[in-house]
């Protein structure tokens, strides 16, 4: 196979920042996707429909002329969010879900949730509206290793809050491990499970030997082999529960490569390409569109795309190693295998 057509992908877990940073990353975003969840974690984070129409406005702004790119905007939940205005932005369009960051657990996470039962009456509501919950499924407890958080917050947190609120529509994002994809296919029709780019290509090995690799280090941290394989597995089987979600997060390289380097990869410019070179190390390139084009609208009830992207294969394609912004550089994610399916 040379050439395959899919419908027009969608990103459901991008970050595209603010300022000076949004300017660079909004149309590394907009040339190859329809649509993307956006993150709230700026600093202040986005807490409420209007903060959320604000920043939508600034990223349609940022958007190259004549761009067709939609945002799909989502509020940071807290303690102290208000369950009205969740549900009125989210019945006027401004937002579709909101995100649940236990504080502490990634990147301007510190105004996350610390007590689960306070956002109770929020889940609830949003199990009434069936406003999607997108979730960082991580605990921050000192004594859990760093490796297995994502495993305890499925047995402590996730599946709790599941069992106490009967048809909250969950999305577990940038699932990292066997136990994730095991959840995710046992939890019904309101259960999703997005998965990145770079965790399919990543394990912790390639982050640690032969010295440690900045641009690999990201939260959820990239786990071992066997979880990797099970991520490869889940994401080009086909199955209407996982979708792709690049989670995306560009930091500048000064950011990353400090004494304590920032948590993220920035996928955007590329992911297409390593994608198309992953499900085709895998015999699945006839799955590549349920994953990154049909489920994740199937999960949010959005009509797929009806545009179309064309991906042929050829000599190796050459990306940017770095996108320059007015922040400073950004390091583009390396895969550490040639790119063969360019984006016509």
């Amino acid at each position: 196979m040379t050439e395959i057509t899919l419908r027009r992908p969608d990103d459901w877990h991008l970050h595209l920042r603010d300022g000076a940073m949004l300017a660079a990353m909004a149309p590394e975003s907009a040339r190859h996707f329809g649509r993307a969840i956006i993150m709230p974690n700026l600093v202040p984070p986005v807490v409420t429909g209007a903060e959320a129409t604000a920043y939508r406005d600034r990223i349609r702004a940022a958007l190259p002329e004549g761009s067709d790119f939609t945002p799909l905007m989502t509020l940071y939940l807290t303690e102290a969010t208000d369950p009205e205005d969740l549900a009125r932005a989210h019945a006027e369009g401004i937002v579709t879900a909101a995100k649940l960051y236990p504080a502490g657990a990634t990147t301007n996470s510190a105004s996350g949730v610390r007590d689960f039962d306070k956002v109770r009456p929020v889940l609830e509501r949003m199990a009434e509206i069936g406003m999607p919950l997108c979730v960082h499924g991580e605990v921050v407890d000192a004594e859990i290793d760093i490796f297995d958080r994502e495993a305890v917050f499925i047995d402590r947190v996730l599946d709790p809050i599941r069992r106490a609120t009967p048809g909250l529509r969950v999305v577990m994002e940038h699932i990292t491990t066997r136990q994730g994809v095991d959840y995710a296919r046992s939890g019904g029709a309101d259960l999703g499970a997005t998965i990145t780019t770079h965790h399919l290509v990543l394990n912790r090995n390639h982050i640690l030997v032969g010295g440690i690799r900045p641009h690999y280090y990201c939260l959820p941290v990239a786990k071992r082999e066997e979880h990797r394989l099970a991520l490869r597995a889940a994401a080009t089987s086909g199955e209407g529960c996982f979708f792709l979600g690049t989670d995306s997060a560009p930091h500048v390289d000064a950011a990353k490569e400090s004494g304590c380097g920032c948590a993220g990869c920035f996928t955007a410019t590329n992911t297409l390409s390593v994608l198309a070179e992953v499900f085709e190390q895998d015999g699945a390139l006839d799955r590549l569109e349920a994953f990154t084009s049909l489920n994740g609208p199937a999960f949010y009830g959005l009509p797929a795309n009806e545009a179309r992207v064309v991906l042929q294969r050829g000599d190796p394609v050459s990306y940017p190693a770095r996108i320059e912004t007015g922040a400073g550089p950004v390091t583009v994610f390396d895969p550490g295998f040639p790119l063969h399916w360019r984006v016509l």
